[in-house]
């Protein structure tokens, strides 16, 4: 199996229309990674714990979680801060990916530990070249913990 295959991907975004545009740009750019989604911080962290509804058959353990900031229950930000302060999690990189343009937003995400600040592109072509820039760089140049 190559590096692109083995990376499971995590995309935590409350919105369904933007949770099935990432599907399509990275089917788009034929990426092979398994993806899982989650709606809010909450389920996120549910997943990455596997509590309740997530357990070990529906819950891999993702190489990469892409992070909506603004969600309901809780935000990226208070997820960001619990996945960066716990020892089993911290190393799972964090990419946000967010309508967000704001200096404090982007300032707070890296003060927290993001690896990453995307703002969201406005058009699918533009979220297929975000996404294939993403797996190039993520899953074919960078070593990622196991």
């Amino acid at each position: 199996m190559n590096k692109k295959e083995s990376v499971i991907i995590l995309l935590a975004d409350d919105d369904p229309d933007d949770r099935m545009l990432t599907k399509d740009a990275f089917e788009e750019n034929k990426l092979k990674n398994e993806l899982h989604f989650v709606e809010d911080g909450e389920q996120l962290m549910d997943y990455l714990k596997k509590r309740g509804k997530y357990n070990d058959d529906n819950a891999p353990r993702p190489g990469l979680i892409l992070l909506d900031l603004n969600m309901p229950r809780k935000d990226g930000r208070e997820a960001l801060s619990e996945i960066k302060s716990d020892p089993d999690l911290k190393r799972i990189p964090v990419i946000v990916l967010t309508t967000s343009k704001a200096d404090g937003d982007i300032i707070k995400s890296y003060d927290l530990g993001v690896n990453s600040f995307i703002t969201k592109p406005v058009t699918f072509e533009s979220l297929v070249q975000v996404t294939s820039k993403l797996g190039h760089y993520w899953f074919e140049i960078v070593n990622l913990p196991q």
